[in-house]
């Protein structure tokens, strides 16, 4: 009886998984207009804030002001941890991140010391109680004293690929940024508002670059040294080609020469240098696929072809 029952019910299924899926296709065709496009929001704040301030998004504002979490905060006094909050090495790395102010320096000291004893605890856990119980002490001690040294490279590695990621937005950014700044320059505006308008119309397809440029605009606007923020960009981003430009900056700036012909032959090489990785790439492809393609395709491709000969040797 009750198999007949759900026999009879599973009919009624068809018209409830028919509308699920037409709400589901109307969900995702009318999807921008139903959930707000924080993007959009994010251009939209950036252009209002440029018009009154060097400063376009008010996250950029916030994040400075931002205070450490407490906890963080008790682990960098705990560890005696403090002195580190003014080294300049790790604070450029992090302002070469994109993590700006006196939190993530706070955060990032907590971490170097949390990470190593959590990892040396979660070692230790299954080492000696789960996994290697059997095994003598010595191999124990092995994996435990591994584990807390790759936690303590953790970290630095996490920021390391950051800073890679970071760099890698902003270099394939970068030569449409000078065609952009080129065409303000061009038609009379200044340095500070060329760039202002530049990192709003960089503002959705690289944020990275548009924050640099955001952050150089606030610099020339209460920098004495309009040079010192010139190359602060520079050195923010570590790459030749902003460094090259910055150059030319600072040579316009200082002598007065003039500056579109400078950005119009430094917008082509960098076009020319990323074509130019873009086929290097290209032709480093094939040495690339030589070991997957014996490793994996070669060895299927024999099982097809010699299979059916063994089938029809077999059964003759």
């Amino acid at each position: 009886m009750q198999i007949e029952s759900i026999w009879n019910a599973e009919p009624s299924l068809a018209p409830l998984l028919g509308g699920l899926a037409v709400a589901g296709l109307v969900l995702v065709l009318f999807w921008n207009v139903v959930v707000p496009d924080p993007l959009k929001a994010r251009i939209a704040a950036a252009v209002l804030e440029g018009r009154n301030t060097p400063l376009p998004a008010k996250g950029a504002r916030q994040a400075l002001r931002q205070q450490p979490r407490q906890i963080f905060q008790s682990v960098v006094e705990t560890f005696n941890l403090s002195r580190l909050l003014s080294d300049e090495r790790i604070v450029h790395r992090l302002r070469m991140a994109g993590y700006r102010g006196q939190a993530p320096v706070v955060t990032y000291l907590a971490f170097l010391a949390l990470v190593p004893a959590l990892m040396l605890a979660i070692s230790a856990f299954y080492s000696f109680a789960i996994v290697l119980k059997d095994q003598p002490f010595f191999i124990k001690s092995i994996v435990v004293l591994a584990a807390g040294y790759m936690g303590c490279h953790l970290p630095p590695l996490y920021l390391t690929n950051k800073i890679k990621k970071r760099q890698l937005a902003i270099k394939r950014a970068w030569p449409d940024a000078l065609d952009l700044l080129l065409i303000c320059v061009e038609s009379g505006m200044s340095i500070e508002n060329a760039l202002r308008k530049v990192s709003a119309e960089l503002s959705a397809s690289a944020p990275a670059l548009s924050d640099e440029l955001v952050v150089t605009t606030a610099e020339l606007s209460y920098l004495q040294d309009r040079r010192m923020a010139f190359e602060n960009l520079g050195r923010r981003t570590g790459l030749e080609g902003v460094r090259a430009v910055v150059t030319s900056l600072i040579q316009s700036e200082k002598y007065g020469t003039p500056l579109g012909q400078a950005l119009r032959v430094l917008a082509q090489e960098n076009r020319d240098m990323r074509m130019a990785e873009a086929e290097k790439k290209a032709a480093s492809l094939p040495p690339k696929l030589t070991v997957p393609m014996i490793l994996f395709f070669l060895p299927v491709l024999f099982a097809v072809i010699i299979t059916p000969t063994i089938i029809q040797y077999v059964t003759s």
